[in-house]
């Protein structure tokens, strides 16, 4: 089967960015794939400017909370408004991110830093920590895994997220430690009980100060000897880190976890091992291992296009770039991720979400197909989402079940203002007989020959505009537009 250009593009566009605009249209059959990868490229290699949401009040009242003295004037009730206020913080740190997902140029890196925040899963109600954390992950989202890998170990919000802060010698917590190898190195069934207690013995001392900064604390380290997958010696956490990235284990375990995410769920292990071969060799250089991806005729083959379904945050960012909108209710994009079950910075748990098919339910498949309509009409937003009963793996900090957490009935429509006008004109060359098909090619990587026969029923023909309009609409709220 010979794939074309276009479609390509299109495979690209939705695996290694968030999906294309509408003014990327006409570039789609025009430039080859390792033309528009290299684009791609270029528009990430800016540093990013850090996100801040915190506002000058709440940043006042958390430095008054850290000083022992400003602390005993705040009553009871204020400090419970400050930790509404960090809260609500929060949720604006997930719009302001949501928002550069849809808007920046720079996809590619905030496509990758969205695959690390997915990993190396964390969740903190301290959004000073989550801002620092988000930073690092975009920071170094392409630059080699070492480097990533050790500023999220020595973030704030992962150390209190995984308790390190109470990891002290004589009294050592394995959170951290076992986590670091079951979920972000070596994969489970690659390291021992006695590996976790050893490693755990290694990271004794290490917490952060309330500013975020990471501080280690000799008094409180194990200055004994560990031994650690087969190695034995005076261990700091830095010596553990050293240990699990040399060992090639944890080049395959990340691989394999970037090809489910980019490629395809079906793993093909011969690929999959050569990759591992170059990112260890290459001293896990991401940018190289990405590139390596999606330029090779092997990403091109039919049976990696459209095969995978996306994810909520994927859905939702898609629409917004393809048809240009702005949205006036923000707490209703925030109750869709919710509904959906991808809320940005509050994973389920330390091994994040698990993707594929369990984006897809009975209640979670008819939200997403309602989702195009809400964004075209005053639909309202009126189912609850899940309830949150999952803090870490279930259970709380002492290792009992946790409570789930009561929620409100959200309410009340998107209110998206779309520019249609912006939308239309792409279609302006486009034959009247021909736009259903080209409207469809732009948005399905499927064959789309029978959706393009019910969709035709409900598309309005009153004029070119509301013909353009409402077939957009119909073939986003279909099952096949769930795929990319």
């Amino acid at each position: 089967m010979n794939t074309s250009n276009k479609l390509k593009n299109l495979h690209l566009l939705w695996r290694a960015s968030f999906g294309p605009t509408t003014e990327q249209l006409g570039d789609l059959t025009r430039l080859t794939p390792q033309k528009y990868y290299k684009t791609l490229v270029k528009a990430s290699e800016k540093e990013p400017a850090f996100i801040s949401v915190a506002d000058d009040a709440l940043i006042k009242a958390y430095e008054d909370l850290q000083d022992p003295e400003k602390r005993k004037e705040y009553s009871e009730m204020q400090r419970r408004d400050v930790n509404r206020m960090q809260l609500a913080a929060i949720r604006q740190l997930n719009l302001r991110w949501f928002k550069e997902m849809v808007t920046t140029q720079a996809q590619l890196r905030e496509k990758m830093a969205f695959f690390w925040h997915c990993h190396l899963a964390c969740r903190n109600n301290n959004v000073f920590y989550n801002q620092l954390l988000l930073h690092v992950f975009r920071q170094y989202s392409l630059s080699d895994f070492g480097t990533l890998l050790k500023e999220v170990s020595k973030s704030a919000a992962m150390l209190y997220f995984l308790n390190n802060q109470q990891n002290r010698k004589g009294r050592p917590n394995e959170n951290f430690a076992r986590e670091l190898m079951e979920l972000f190195t070596l994969g489970r069934g690659h390291y021992t009980e006695k590996d976790v207690k050893e490693a755990a013995r290694a990271f004794t001392g290490w917490t952060a100060d309330r500013q975020g900064a990471f501080a280690f604390k000799k008094s409180l380290h194990d200055m004994g000897k560990k031994t650690v997958l087969g190695q034995t010696g005076n261990y700091t956490g830095d010596d553990i880190l050293d240990i699990l990235l040399n060992h090639k284990q944890t080049a395959r375990f990340i691989t394999r976890k970037i090809y489910t995410f980019f490629v395809n769920d079906n793993v093909d292990e011969n690929i999959v091992n050569q990759l591992a071969e170059q990112f260890y060799n290459t001293g896990y250089n991401i940018a190289a291992l990405m590139e390596t991806i999606f330029t090779s005729d092997w990403f091109y083959n039919p049976q990696n296009i459209g095969t995978k379904i996306k994810s909520p945050i994927e859905l939702l960012a898609g629409i917004q770039r393809m048809i240009p909108m702005q949205l006036d209710n923000d707490n209703a994009l925030l109750n869709l991720q919710r509904i959906l079950g991808q809320q940005l910075l509050y994973p389920p748990n330390v091994a994040g979400w698990p993707g594929g098919k369990s984006w897809i339910d009975s209640s979670t498949l008819m939200m997403r197909l309602r989702i195009p309509q809400m964004f075209y009409d005053k639909d309202e937003l009126n189912v609850s989402p899940k309830q949150d009963d999952d803090i870490m793996m279930g259970r709380k900090a002492d290792g009992t079940a946790a409570v789930p957490t009561p929620v409100r009935k959200p309410y009340g429509a998107i209110n998206a203002k779309i520019n249609w006008a912006k939308y239309t004109a792409q279609y302006n060359k486009i034959k009247r007989e021909m736009l259903l098909d080209t409207i469809a090619s732009n948005l399905f990587q499927t064959d789309a020959s029978k959706v393009k026969n019910v969709v035709a029923k409900n598309i309005d023909t009153s004029s070119r505009e509301a013909f353009i309009k409402t077939a957009t609409i119909q073939l986003m709220s279909t099952p096949e537009y769930q795929m990319c």
